[in-house]
């Protein structure tokens, strides 16, 4: 099957009450696309505006069972697509950077919050999250193994590893940074390296210190019956504000996993001490 995401690429508004009208007009858009899944850039909720002082940014955080956030759990369920929210939010000791995925029934099947926070620059304010985590997500025709990791995210191999070892074939990757050749080489390689999909979601140009290029890698860097490798982006969006649908070829992905060298098939993790030691 043909596993279509749609990344909305969306300028953030004011206030919690337009970034839900605005984000959920581009899910309705994105279901007349025929989107399995949106997935919107990081922390949505707040255009990932991160108050530098701890009472501020603790009142701009929301709970999981807000108004925003389970507002699209009922639009997942009106439009029959799975929504990837994402919000600060509300937790002690500081708040969190966090995904909720909502199947097309409006289930929540992921809540993941970022590992590896920007702690040198304005996520010092925040708490880190607790681990990976990988969920079966119903999209209708199939049922698909979906990971998530955030921005800063993608620059430890772990965070990919750890996915993948979970059995995740889609990673969905909210972001909000300029995305250039360094960022955009790097989840290529933790797409190679362990032949995972992985879906990036940026903010357009316009957005404080963004710039698009939301991407699509979808793990395949070869095919039997054709010579030489082929281009695993599938999709790289432009600078501009808009919605993008990426479809990714879950049939070729899962074949060319069962018969290809990476993942986990030539490991030697009893080798890897340093790393769990340091």
């Amino acid at each position: 099957m043909k596993l279509k995401i749609a990344l909305l690429q969306l300028l953030s508004g004011k206030n919690l009450t337009e970034q839900t009208m605005i984000g959920k007009k581009a899910c309705e858009q994105a279901k007349t696309m025929g989107a399995h899944i949106a997935l919107f850039p990081e922390m949505w909720s707040s255009g990932y505006y991160i108050p530098q002082d701890e009472k501020a940014v603790n009142e701009l955080s929301i709970p999981a069972k807000d108004d925003f956030v389970q507002g699209f759990r009922t639009l997942a369920a009106d439009l029959e697509m799975a929504i990837g929210i994402t919000f600060l939010e509300k937790h002690k000791p500081k708040p969190l950077n966090s995904i909720l995925l909502f199947d097309r029934k409006g289930k929540e099947v992921l809540h993941y919050s970022k590992v590896h926070t920007c702690a040198f620059d304005a996520e010092k304010m925040l708490s880190e999250g607790e681990g990976f985590y990988v969920a079966d997500l119903d999209v209708g025709e199939d049922t698909v193994k979906i990971g998530s990791m955030i921005c800063f995210d993608r620059e430890f191999p772990e965070s990919a590893r750890i996915l993948m070892l979970k059995g995740a074939e889609v990673v969905l990757a909210p972001n909000a940074c300029p995305m250039e050749i360094n960022r955009l080489s790097t989840l290529r390689a933790r797409a190679y390296e362990n032949m995972i999909a992985i879906a990036t979601c940026n903010y357009p140009v316009g957005q404080p210190d963004c710039n698009g290029h939301s991407t699509v890698f979808d793990g395949v860097a070869w095919l039997r019956d054709e010579p030489w490798v082929r281009d695993m982006c599938i999709l790289e969006a432009p600078e501009e504000e808009g919605i993008y649908i990426a479809k990714i070829d879950m049939d070729l992905l899962r074949d060319y996993r069962k018969r290809e060298v990476n993942g986990n098939k030539y490991r030697h993790p009893e080798k890897y001490g340093a790393i769990t030691e340091g």
